[in-house]
C-alpha cells in the first residue's frame, strides 16, 4: 500500500505569528534580566602606601643635566661625580632621589640634557643610560650656548 503524497501548498506565505512569539520571548527575558542587574557602589577604604613624609619636598620646575667639554656633568650648575667617571654614581643617586619623589608628590619629572657643541656622543649617552636606570622618560635635549 502506498500513500498517496500530501499536498503541499505552493505558497505558503510568510507567517508573522511565530515571529511575533518569538519577539515577545525575547523580549520578555530582557525585561526580567534588567531587574537583575547589581548597582555598584563605591567603597570608602585607605590602602596602605608611602607614609607622608613631614616636611614637603621642593621639585624644581625643570632640571637641567649639562655635559661639558671636558667630559663634566652637571645637575643644576652643580657639578656630579669626575669627567672620567663612566659609572656616573652619583648622577644616578641623584636622579633616583628626584624620580621617587616626583612619584610621591605625582608630578611629572622634566630633565633638559644641555650639551655644549664639542662634548663627546658617549658621554650623552652615558647621561641618557643612567636616565632610563632611573626609571625616568620625560627628556628634552639642547645644546649648550657659547660663552
Amino acid at each position: 500500500m502506498r500513500l498517496a503524497p500530501k499536498e503541499v501548498p505552493s505558497d505558503a506565505g510568510f507567517q508573522i505569528a511565530p515571529m511575533i512569539d518569538v519577539v515577545f520571548v525575547i523580549m520578555l527575558f530582557f525585561m526580567v534580566m534588567a531587574g537583575a542587574v547589581k548597582v555598584e557602589h563605591e567603597l570608602k577604604t585607605t590602602l596602605p602606601g608611602n607614609a607622608e613624609t613631614a616636611k614637603e619636598t621642593d621639585m624644581p620646575d625643570e632640571v637641567t643635566i649639562g655635559v661639558s667639554e671636558s667630559g663634566q656633568i652637571t645637575i643644576n650648575e652643580d657639578p656630579v661625580g669626575q669627567p672620567q667617571d663612566r659609572e656616573l654614581e652619583g648622577l644616578f643617586n641623584e636622579m633616583t632621589k628626584m624620580a621617587q619623589a616626583a612619584k610621591q608628590s605625582k608630578t611629572k619629572l622634566l630633565i633638559t640634557v644641555q650639551a655644549e657643541e664639542a662634548a663627546r656622543y658617549e658621554r650623552v649617552i652615558n647621561v641618557l643610560d643612567i636616565l632610563a636606570k632611573a626609571d625616568i622618560s620625560n627628556i628634552t635635549f639642547s645644546v649648550a650656548e657659547p660663552e
